[in-house]
């Protein structure tokens, strides 16, 4: 009696043991399982906090509202380049920053429009703010109308209006005249050109003769052997 009372004490402490062993191995893999769910959430909540979060950051604190940021920035492609853009154009010239949001939001290389603005505004001395923004915005090349503007105005006085009307025409130009011509083709110089880079003219298609079928061939007669003694 005594020996089995014995022996349910062995296996309960025994049972214990492994219970609590089980317990400890236990916890540590809850604790990494958790981790690893909780870790692709913070990455993914960290990243909306990027451009979207800069971009409203930027534009509050030049003045654009609450809605006009919010809006902005939900439907820019690239986020910090329309913030950029406006931050630019209010710093470095008179246009306020509710103006050029719209402007920036149109454009379809925020920085490059940014430029133009801020170049030509110097150029005119900030004669022509009202409609700086909308000539850049009109040119698909505005960095290039930038210059072209700068450019003739150092050299030629004449209006700054006359001086955006001439870019602006040219510019047009410039793009149909690229967009309709094919781009020739340059040779490295010491090189010859290969038969792949030399344009042939294009040669007329000379109509083919019409076959004439042959006649089928008629088999030839045996020739017969004449018999010997026979005339």
């Amino acid at each position: 009696m005594a020996m089995s009372m014995s022996k349910k004490v062995v296996s309960r402490v025994k049972n214990k043991q492994g219970s609590s062993t089980s317990r400890i191995l236990t916890l540590p893999v809850l604790a990494i399982a958790g981790c690893l769910t909780i870790l692709p959430n913070v990455a993914v909540a960290a990243s909306y906090r990027n451009d979207y979060s800069v971009c409203a950051s930027r534009l509050l604190s030049v003045g654009v509202t609450a809605q006009a940021a919010s809006e902005g920035c939900a439907a820019a492609l690239r986020p910090r380049d329309l913030a950029a853009c406006v931050v630019k154009i209010d710093k470095e010239t008179q246009i306020a920053a509710t103006d050029a949001l719209s402007s920036c939001g149109r454009a379809r290389r925020p920085e490059e429009l940014a430029t133009c603005v801020v170049g030509v505004s110097l150029s005119t001395k900030e004669e022509a703010n009202p409609t700086v923004l909308d000539y850049c915005g009109r040119s698909l090349l505005p960095v290039r109308f930038g210059q072209c503007v700068v450019g003739l105005r150092s050299q030629i006085d004449f209006p700054p209006t006359q001086a955006l009307d001439t870019c602006i025409s040219a510019d047009d130009s410039v793009i149909g005249a690229s967009s309709s011509s094919t781009p020739p083709t340059i040779i490295p110089a010491g090189s010859s050109p290969s038969l792949e880079t030399i344009p042939f003219p294009n040669q007329p298609v000379v109509p083919t003769q019409p076959v004439v079928p042959t006649q089928p061939v008629v088999p030839t007669q045996p020739v017969i052997p004449t018999q010997p003694g026979t005339n």
